[in-house]
C-alpha cells in the first residue's frame, strides 16, 4: 500500500503543530539551560575580556576551538539566539490556543453526569428519603436544591439539571497554568528589549582610583543595538578600600576559601557623595545604573628606573588571579614604552603568600597576603606599541623583543619580595614597593529591570496556582431516595475520593447546613 506524500505544504503543518507543542516548549526551555552552562563555566568576553585572553593562550589550539564555536560569547552566540527565538515561537503559539480553548471552558457550563457514576475514582451512595412517590419527589428536589447551594458555597460552578446536579472546581489551576508560560514569555522577550536599549560596561579600579561614567573610561563596553552613549548617566565612583576574608581555620578543602569580599566605594552624583558598601550579588545603585562586584584580585605597585636613574613606570599593575588556584597566583606584565630610547617588558607571577612545595617550587599557600614576593622575567626591544595595532594589556607579544640575561647568559629572573630592588643587566632597576587590591565591577542600565521583576513574580504566582489547586468535577444525583455523589479529577488530586465520601456525609446528616472546614 503506498502511503499517501504530505508535500512541502504539509511537512509545514507538522513541523509547526510539534513546535507549538508544550513537550516541545518544555524540552526548548531544558535546552536553553544546559545551553547557558558553558558562560557560567568559562570566561566570558562581556564580562572579563582579559580571562579570556589569559585562557586563549594557555589552552593554544582548544581555546581557538571553543572561540570558533562562541564559547567566549555564548549569550549572543548564532546557536543560543537560534534555541532563544525558538523557545519564544514555541511559547507563543502553545499559549495562544490554549488561551482561547480556557476561555471558552469558562464560560461553558460543567458537563451533565455520566450514565455510570459508579465508575468514577470518588463515590458515595446513601438512602436520602422515605415516603410516598409523591413526596419522594418533592424531596429530592429539595435535596438537589440543598446540594447545589453547598457546592456554590464550596467553590464550585454549578448547573441544575432535571435528576442531578453538575459542578465543577479548579479553572484557576489552568489559569495560572497559562500565566506561568506568558509570564515566561514576557520573561524571555523583556530580556531580548533590555540587550536591545541597555548596556554593560566593564572596568577594574584599584583602590584608591575614580572612575567618572564615561565612554572612555570603560575597559570595554557593550551598547544595545538601540542604545545611544550619549545617555549615560553623570555619576563617579571611587574605590576607598577593598578587604576580603579568607578561612585559615577550616580543615581540609575549605582553608582558603574566601568568606567576604567588602569594597567601600563614594559614589557622587548630582554634586552629593554617599558612601557604600558594595559586595557579591549586592550591588549599588547610582543614578538608576546597576554597579556590581564580579572580581577582584593584587595590584603589585612596581617602578622601574632607566640606567641614567630617572623614574619610567611607577604605580600598581594589575595582576590576573588564577581561577583554579585557591592560592590567588596571579599573572600580570608590566610595560615600560619609553626606557632610555628602547621599550622593556615584564612577565610576572605574583604570590600573596609565598612558600616552597615539596619540589622546591615557588607556589601560594594562602589567598591573604602574608608573604608577598613577585618573580618576573625581562625583555627589550618593540612592544608594538607605535604601530597602533589594539592589544591587551595583559599580555605581552615578544616575537620582536629579546629576552634579558644575567652575567652568566641564562634568562635573568627578578624575584622580588615587599621593598626590595634588583638591578637590570644593562642599567637600571626594578623595585617591588608594595601591594593595593582592586576589584572588578560590571556596571550596566537595563530599562526593563521593573517588567522583569513583575514578570518574574507573575511566573511564581502562576507555578503556584497551578501545582496546589485541584481541578476537581462533581455530581450529585437522586432518585426515588437514592442519593449518588461521585468525584472526578482533572489531573493529579489525592483528595478526590475524600471530597466524595465528605460531601455524601454532609448531605446524608443535614442537607441544609453550611459546609465546615472539611478538605472538599
Amino acid at each position: 500500500m503506498t502511503q499517501p506524500q504530505l508535500g512541502f505544504i504539509g511537512m509545514c503543518r507538522w513541523a509547526w503543530r510539534q513546535l507549538t507543542t508544550m513537550r516541545v516548549a518544555l524540552i526548548l526551555l531544558l535546552v536553553l539551560a544546559l545551553a547557558a552552562i558553558p558562560g557560567s563555566l568559562l570566561p566570558q568576553r562581556i564580562q572579563d575580556p582579559g580571562r579570556v585572553n589569559t585562557f586563549l593562550e594557555s589552552n593554544g589550539a582548544w581555546g581557538q576551538f571553543l572561540d570558533r564555536i562562541q564559547m567566549f560569547d555564548v549569550y549572543s552566540s548564532i546557536w543560543f539566539s537560534a534555541i532563544y527565538l525558538l523557545l519564544m515561537i514555541s511559547l507563543i503559539g502553545c499559549v495562544i490556543p490554549r488561551s482561547a480553548q480556557h476561555w471558552k471552558a469558562m464560560r461553558s457550563a460543567p458537563p451533565k453526569a455520566p450514565r455510570r457514576l459508579g465508575r468514577m475514582p470518588g463515590y458515595e451512595t446513601f438512602t436520602s428519603a422515605t415516603g410516598s412517590a409523591e413526596t419522594r419527589e418533592a424531596a429530592d428536589q429539595d435535596f438537589l436544591d440543598a446540594a447545589q447551594a453547598r457546592l456554590k458555597k464550596l467553590g464550585y460552578r454549578t448547573v441544575r439539571n432535571q435528576d442531578h446536579v453538575s459542578a465543577e472546581r479548579g479553572y484557576l489551576r489552568e489559569t495560572g497554568n497559562l500565566v506561568f508560560h506568558i509570564a515566561l514569555l514576557v520573561a524571555t522577550l523583556t530580556m531580548a528589549i533590555g540587550s536591545l536599549f541597555g548596556y554593560q560596561g566593564q572596568r577594574i579600579l584599584v583602590e584608591g582610583d575614580t572612575f567618572t561614567n564615561s565612554l572612555v573610561a570603560y575597559d570595554s563596553f557593550e551598547p544595545g543595538s538601540y542604545y545611544n552613549a550619549d545617555n549615560l548617566s553623570d555619576f563617579r565612583l571611587r574605590l576607598d578600600d577593598f578587604e576580603a576574608v579568607f578561612d585559615d581555620q577550616a580543615p581540609g578543602s575549605q582553608f582558603g576559601q574566601p568568606r567576604t569580599f567588602d569594597a567601600k566605594v563614594t559614589a557622587t552624583a548630582g554634586g552629593k557623595s554617599q558612601q557604600h558598601t558594595l559586595r557579591v550579588n549586592e550591588p549599588v545603585r547610582v543614578n538608576g545604573t546597576g554597579v556590581y562586584l564580579t572580581g577582584n584580585g593584587y595590584a603589585p605597585e612596581v617602578t622601574v628606573k632607566d640606567a641614567k636613574g630617572q623614574v619610567v613606570q611607577s604605580g600598581p599593575q594589575v595582576f590576573i588571579p588564577d581561577g583554579g588556584d585557591p592560592g590567588y597566583t596571579s599573572e600580570g606584565v608590566i610595560k615600560v614604552p619609553d626606557s632610555a630610547g628602547t621599550q622593556l617588558g615584564f612577565v610576572g607571577v605574583f604570590l600573596p603568600t609565598a612558600t616552597q612545595n615539596e619540589n622546591g617550587e615557588l607556589v601560594s599557600s594562602f589567598a591573604g597576603l602574608r608573604n608577598p614576593y613577585l618573580v618576573m622575567s625581562g625583555y627589550t626591544g618593540d612592544l608594538g606599541l607605535d604601530d597602533g595595532t589594539p592589544q591587551s594589556v595583559y599580555t605581552i607579544d615578544a616575537e620582536n623583543m629579546t629576552e634579558m640575561t644575567d652575567a652568566t647568559g641564562n634568562p635573568l629572573l627578578i624575584q622580588l619580595a615587599e621593598g626590595e630592588t634588583q638591578e637590570l643587566p644593562d642599567g637600571g632597576s626594578v623595585t617591588f614597593d608594595g601591594v593595593k587590591r582592586y576589584i572588578a565591577v560590571d556596571i550596566s542600565q537595563d530599562p526593563t529591570q521593573g517588567l522583569m521583576l513583575v514578570s518574574a513574580i507573575a511566573v511564581l504566582l502562576g507555578l503556584g496556582l497551578s501545582l496546589f489547586i485541584p481541578r476537581r468535577r462533581m455530581w450529585v444525583r437522586i432518585k426515588d431516595g437514592q442519593a449518588e455523589v461521585a468525584a472526578l479529577a482533572r489531573g493529579e488530586d489525592q483528595m478526590v475520593e475524600r471530597a466524595a465520601k465528605d460531601l455524601a456525609k454532609d448531605l446524608a446528616d443535614d442537607p441544609a447546613d453550611d459546609p465546615d472546614d472539611r478538605n472538599v
